[in-house]
């Protein structure tokens, strides 16, 4: 079979290549032009499609998803919304406030050597799809706080430092187990892994694919692996309305 296969891919004969494009078209065939008049009815159905989708997915979330995940937090606010059924292992006290948004496939991992390991969203607080958070002892991300999609956020490497214990399958030291806050108004960015012991400051912000290793002053931009502070001051809030009429 493995001589068929490459005799197909190098076209040796004739015979072989007409056996290649018909395997082509089938594999990836080309859609064919469709006339002016079907597009309007199709476009309906496009829409039609994607509506279908949408109700589905609501009444699941509504009916199964959600109630589903209240059982696992230890608190829960108001007008959460969740993507999808975030995927809890361990034993962490998970405390969610209101108008907190959690995208899909997220998942919240715990560690064994902290009796009760915290992980704590305030007011307003948004995760991203795909996000991984591991908790063995503390993860707080405070109200208005916003970390994007694929992001991973851990307060423990997981393992000893020492290679002889790694060998073992030893547990980490608690003195290797440091909590983890995202301050509020705080933004951190795609693909992000924040590491233990780290705190972002309020309003900071994290360019996209950094690994944050160490603290992120307060309105500042950092980036990179190991995130650097770039810019100083950044993304204050700006004045309120009355502050501005007031000058003026």
């Amino acid at each position: 079979m493995n001589t068929v296969v490459l005799k197909i891919k190098r076209g040796e004969t004739p015979f072989y290549r007409l056996l290649g494009a018909v395997l082509r078209g089938v594999l990836r065939p080309h859609a064919p032009r469709i006339p002016a008049f079907l597009k309007p009815p199709l476009r309906l159905f496009y829409e039609l499609h994607f509506l279908v989708i949408g109700i589905f997915r609501s009444a699941i979330t509504i009916l199964y998803r959600h109630p589903l995940f209240q059982t696992r937090c230890a608190s829960i606010g108001r007008n959460v919304r969740i993507d999808g059924l975030p995927y809890v292992y361990g034993h962490v006290d998970i405390h969610i406030g209101n108008d907190v948004y959690l995208g899909g496939k997220l998942a919240i991992n715990s560690g064994r050597l902290v009796d009760r390991p915290q992980f704590v969203m305030g007011d307003r607080a948004e995760l991203g799809w795909n996000v991984s958070i591991t908790v063995s002892r503390e993860v707080i991300i405070e109200e208005d706080a916003r970390v994007s999609f694929d992001c991973r956020i851990s307060d423990s490497d997981g393992h000893p430092r020492q290679a002889d214990l790694r060998a073992q399958h030893a547990p980490p030291d608690l003195t290797d187990i440091r909590p983890v806050r995202i301050c509020r108004f705080a933004w951190v960015g795609n693909g992000t892994h924040v590491m233990k012991g780290v705190t972002i400051g309020e309003g900071a912000v994290i360019g996209a694919n950094s690994v944050v290793v160490s603290d992120i002053p307060p309105y500042c931009l950092a980036m990179g692996n190991p995130a650097e502070v770039y810019f100083r001051n950044y993304g204050r809030p700006s004045r309120t309305a009355g502050a501005v009429a007031g000058g003026s």
